[in-house]
């Protein structure tokens, strides 16, 4: 068995308009509970992993209910830190269709997470037993304990043994924390201390850009059209920046609506020099999911992540071009699935991995 893999990062009440109506228009709201790392967790376990949660949360009954949230998909919640001061973050949000995008509105201020000191955690602790620790950019962007504490995680992370990834999730309405600075350089400044101690990056070509000053080239990804050969040295010159990285991974979204984007993804192994692209036709070539009637793409990038980490850790799935297959797949079926978790089972991703993409009623 695969051992525990850790996130660490903030859970949310995530508040949206039902139905594709603007938040103006809504007297209702849907309630869940989402946030990056924890969607990441839930991924893993109905993959069939293992997963373990750390984050801080406020003592009281919906800081209790997000919980609940994660603990009922199997996730390991005892290292949760429940604190006296700060509050729940939440995320209002639009969902967009057709040309009009979805929009979302942070209200994280002062949440629990952001007032936490990285020296309240239990990381020691928190990483017995376990092979992988996960983070994303968005916990630094929240505040400099945050940042932090995000700091710390990846150093004792590395310390204890384990692997480390982080998605580089660029989050431009969250970089506020030091004023005088732009989202931008606050954002290079910080994740530059944390990627030294990063075995996988996961990114964006947007994230490249704005986080480390990386761009393929000319391409516009608002354009509908991505020059996918440029993507390998964008991920070779992360791996130049920082030595320690042992594979970069990019997503490859061509958005044409916001109901209608093409998916799909790159690997590098840096060990071995070699680009792998998924998914592929039957000769081999790079063919993009096309995805014409998005339910939800939110926690889309969370699912490609937490396939990658999953198929790394299986040894059946570990090659890095079937890895790649794996996680692209697993993320194409969570745009079909509302809400921020991904509730497809590996034997759901597999079947799109083998093809089985019509869409038929299974009987």
């Amino acid at each position: 068995m695969s051992k525990t893999v850790v996130t660490f990062g903030e859970i949310m009440g995530r508040l949206a308009a039902p139905d594709h109506l603007r938040l103006r228009q809504t007297r209702e709201l849907e309630v869940t509970y989402a946030g990056a790392e924890a969607s990441v967790a839930v991924s893993i376990c109905n993959f069939g992993g293992t997963a373990r949660y750390v984050t801080a949360l406020p003592k009281h009954a919906l800081a209790d209910a997000t919980i609940d949230s994660v603990r009922a998909m199997g996730i390991d919640t005892q290292y949760v830190l429940r604190t006296d001061r700060g509050r729940l973050g939440l995320y209002f949000l639009e969902t967009g269709a057709n040309q009009r995008p979805s929009n979302v509105i942070y209200d994280r201020s002062d949440s629990a997470i952001a007032i936490t000191p990285a020296d309240q955690y239990a990381w020691d602790a928190s990483f017995a037993g376990a092979g992988w620790l996960h983070l994303s950019g968005i916990t630094p962007a929240l505040s400099q304990h945050a940042a932090n504490a995000t700091l710390v995680a990846a150093q004792r992370a590395k310390a204890a043994g384990l692997q480390v990834s982080i998605d580089l999730n660029f989050r431009n309405k969250l970089w506020t924390w030091d004023s005088p600075k732009s989202a931008r350089q606050l954002a290079q400044e910080t994740m530059r201390t944390i990627l030294p101690y990063i075995d996988l990056v996961i990114a964006n070509e947007e994230d490249c850009h704005d986080v480390l000053g990386i761009q393929a080239g000319e391409t516009d990804v608002h354009s509908g059209s991505l020059d996918t050969s440029r993507y390998p040295d964008v991920a070779r010159q992360v791996a130049t920046q920082f030595p320690n990285v042992s594979k970069v991974a990019i997503t490859l979204r061509e958005s044409f609506s916001a109901t209608h984007n093409n998916w799909g993804a790159m690997l590098l192994d840096v060990a071995s020099d070699t680009p792998s692209f998924a998914p592929l036709d039957n000769d081999g070539n790079y063919r993009p999911y096309e995805i014409k009637s998005i339910v939800d793409r939110v926690g889309g990038g969370d699912a490609f992540a937490a396939g990658l980490i999953f198929s790394l850790i299986t040894p059946e799935l570990s090659e890095p071009q079937t890895a790649l297959q794996f996680a692209v797949a697993a993320s194409c079926l969570k745009h079909s699935i509302k809400g921020d978790f991904n509730y497809s089972t590996r034997g759901e991703v597999e079947a799109l991995m083998g093809g089985a993409a019509s869409g038929r009623v299974v009987r």
